[in-house]
């Protein structure tokens, strides 16, 4: 995570971003589904990768219990202790099933959606690369580049088809502002790149409250504040930036296509702070881990957790529950509360 003068992020945080592809575009591949979206394509880091890290020489991996202590398929490499942010949102969506990981996904089963997620990604290409392979944005766009190229070959050049209906990687010596920009040029280059390869219907979410996620607050001392304001503050000039970006591409920017903004933000501090009301008896702590707030070291292998997951925020260092990923999704599904300019739902019926 971001740290000190903005000289380092996290593994995951210069892009704890989880960027959401819905295709709805396709005629060809809308009959097998019959829920509200006929794809639903995923890219961000380990708050959404569902395996994709499993083969890959790196210590982002969560292939091991307890992760996946209660999800049906065990340890498939989410990393939590069940369904992550995104399974939840495909089941409101109406999928019968978990979207694949786009490791091991070829063929047809890539019409109705994949995931590129991968742990300890990022927008910069560098990120991340101090606990070894990941699955960068950049190259999340090009596999996704790739999957169109595959779906053509299925449409047999019908082109129309897929287009028609509708923070540790250094950032050297930048000032907060300075970086959050270069991020921001990078990031709208990426969401560029997805549009001219067909997306129409795109949800980018903002990065949340790393400064208050057990793995800072286990190295903050800080007497005024709770959480690591530093980096919430620096969070906050990227977020403030890509709202603005999703302005512009509804505005025209990108044409026939719609942009929803997911403030991670806000519902993820709204959480933390009505945690009982939520059903939440720790939003401080990781339920699997070891140290200070469980959040020194990230859950190791056969860990004992805590006695009731439910009652936790935190699964491990960084990661949400399940409750709490299920409760996220619900709390954006439906309502305009977190989302901009219109629900996750009502994106679904343009």
């Amino acid at each position: 995570m971001m740290r000190g003068n903005m000289r380092s992020f996290g593994a995951d945080s210069v892009l704890s971003v989880t960027l959401i592809l819905v295709l709805s575009a396709a005629r060809a591949f809308a009959q097998p589904q019959r829920g509200l979206v006929p794809g639903f394509f995923i890219f961000g880091d380990s708050l959404v990768d569902n395996g994709n890290n499993n083969r890959l020489v790196t210590l982002a991996r969560a292939n091991y219990r307890p992760y996946g202590i209660d999800f049906p398929q065990g340890s498939t490499g989410r990393f939590t202790n069940g369904r992550t942010y995104v399974d939840a949102l495909a089941q409101l969506f109406g999928f019968p099933y978990y979207i694949p990981p786009y490791a091991r996904t070829r063929g047809p089963a890539l019409l109705r959606g994949v995931n590129y997620a991968s742990g300890a990604a990022g927008i910069r290409d560098e990120t991340g690369n101090n606990l070894g392979d990941h699955t960068s944005m950049n190259q999340q766009v090009a596999n996704f580049g790739m999957t169109v190229e595959e779906m053509r070959r299925f449409f047999r050049g019908d082109n129309n088809a897929l287009t028609s209906s509708d923070f540790y990687s250094t950032n050297h010596d930048y000032t907060p502002n300075a970086f959050a920009s270069v991020l921001l040029q990078d990031y709208t280059r990426q969401l560029t790149q997805l549009y001219a390869l067909g997306a129409r219907k795109v949800i980018v979410t903002a990065i949340g409250q790393i400064g208050c996620i057990p793995y800072q607050l286990a190295r903050y001392n800080g007497s005024n504040s709770r959480c690591n304001e530093k980096i919430n503050s620096a969070i906050s000039l990227f977020n403030s930036g890509l709202l603005k970006l999703v302005q512009n591409f509804n505005n025209g920017g990108l044409p026939g296509a719609k942009f929803v903004y997911l403030d991670s933000y806000k519902s993820s501090n709204d959480l933390s702070l009505n945690g009982t009301s939520s059903g939440f008896e720790v939003v401080d702590k990781g339920c699997c881990g070891v140290g200070r707030n469980n959040g020194q070291i990230t859950c190791l292998p056969l860990q004992q957790t805590c006695q009731d997951r439910s009652k936790y925020f935190y699964w491990d260092a960084f990661h949400p529950t399940e409750t709490a990923n299920i409760l996220l999704a619900k709390l954006t599904y439906s309502s305009q509360t977190y989302t901009y300019p219109m629900s996750i739902q009502q994106l679904t019926t343009l």
